[in-house]
């Protein structure tokens, strides 16, 4: 368990021209732009402790991102949104000024990460979906257990706050008579299809594949909550 960090140690990372509220006065800020500015994401990383992350769950998604691939994953990260998110379902978080107050004084702890095979990071939620906009024609394993073999409208992957650390489910469709689909829990979902359309966080991918994976990464981030 880390301890909660003090002005020297800590800084905000301000996405999207937010403005950075009361509770977090006196920390250095970092603009950026979006979760494309990878620039402004790397000056943050170096030399502090904690990051306050101020923005949305595509802007968090992204900062891990980059933590990942730096090998930086000892840096506390806290999340501020304006609003909630299907990221502060997933980790139990406050939004707006509850979340800047705990940004500051909170204590940080290891929480499971998800990513795929590019690197990229989802906090809340990934979309696979059809690259031709009709169906997806596949298949996907979640771990030993098939999450579907045929034709599917989509498939949804979120984060788990516990172990084994995501869930994935097939969306209701006209292909498949869903109305409703069971969720399953594993380490890693698995996809094999003739083309499919990646979404992280909102977020799409820049080109179609036809394989695609989520999975734990084998070391959490550090959540401050």
């Amino acid at each position: 368990m880390k301890t909660p960090a003090d002005a020297a140690s800590a800084a905000v990372l301000a996405f999207g021209g937010l403005r950075v509220p009361g509770a977090l006065s006196g920390l250095r800020i970092h603009p950026a732009e979006g979760p494309a500015d990878a620039a402004a994401i790397d000056a943050a990383i170096g030399p502090y402790r904690r990051l306050v992350v101020l923005g949305a769950d595509a802007d968090l998604a992204a900062v891990l991102s980059r933590l990942l691939r730096a090998d930086r994953l000892d840096v506390e990260v806290a999340y501020v949104p304006r609003r909630r998110t299907k990221a502060t379902r997933v980790y139990l978080l406050p939004a707006g000024r509850r979340a800047a107050r705990r940004a500051r004084r909170g204590t940080a702890g290891r929480v499971t990460l998800i990513r795929d095979e590019t690197g990229s990071v989802v906090v809340g939620r990934a979309d696979w979906l059809p690259a031709d906009g009709r169906r997806l024609r596949g298949e996907a394993v979640v771990d030993d257990t098939t999450l579907f073999d045929g034709d599917v409208a989509g498939v949804c992957i979120e984060p788990t706050l516990t172990m084994p650390g995501l869930r994935a489910r097939v969306k209701p469709g006209v292909h498949n008579g869903l109305r409703r689909s069971r969720r399953v829990t594993g380490r890693a979902v698995q996809l094999g299809s003739t083309g499919v359309a990646a979404v992280r966080d909102g977020v799409p991918a820049p080109r179609t594949t036809r394989r695609s994976a989520f999975y734990r990464n084998v070391e959490g981030w550090l959540l401050v909550r």
